[in-house]
């Protein structure tokens, strides 16, 4: 789950952290994909409309794993 979509259906970051159950500046830490836990209740919060993927995260473990990313915030 990409953090700009979760924004973008809450709102803004403080709605997005409510929805969370975090704070905002921890949204604002989190790099391009929501983590990985957060995004499971996301999905719940949102009845649906956002979706966990786990598809996405392994991709971006595998990628990591490899050297294919410069940055753990990169997806």
């Amino acid at each position: 789950m990409f953090k700009k979509d979760a924004i973008s259906f809450f709102g803004n970051k403080t709605k997005l952290a409510a929805a969370a159950g975090v704070t905002r500046p921890s949204v604002s830490a989190w790099g391009e994909l929501v983590p990985e836990g957060r995004a499971s209740r996301l999905a719940l919060a949102s009845e649906g409309a956002l979706v966990y993927d786990p598809l996405i995260y392994d991709q971006y473990r595998n990628a990591k794993r490899s050297g294919g990313m410069n940055n753990e915030n990169q997806a």
